[in-house]
């Protein structure tokens, strides 16, 4: 048997939950015997991106002893379409300050 965590993170809560596993253990496997997904709603696991101390990992991946599998939120928005509309927000103004002179 070997120690893990398993770790999810809303912006008001998060949960570390240790588990022993045995040798061979996925991180999908972990994740659910952990039983994150009774304790937030909404979590499914088939379908979440999974991560090791922050690494994005297959749901096969193996775990060694100590890892911490993370399951990660579905993105509210692509991060590359934030930065071009912010982008576009900065030249905009720019022209607009460069217009009124």
């Amino acid at each position: 048997m070997m120690q893990v965590e398993v770790a999810y993170a809303l912006p008001d809560r998060q949960a570390i939950i240790p588990l022993q596993v045995t040798a061979g253990t996925t991180a999908l496997e972990a994740a659910q015997r952990s039983g994150v997904a009774d304790r937030f709603e909404g979590i499914d696991l088939e379908d979440s991106r999974l991560g090791i101390f922050g690494k994005l990992v297959t749901p096969e991946h193996v775990l060694q002893a100590g890892d911490r599998v993370e399951v990660y939120r579905p993105l509210k928005a692509d991060p590359k379409e934030v930065r071009k509309a912010r982008a576009a927000r900065v030249k905009e103004r720019r022209e607009e300050d460069s217009g009124a002179e």
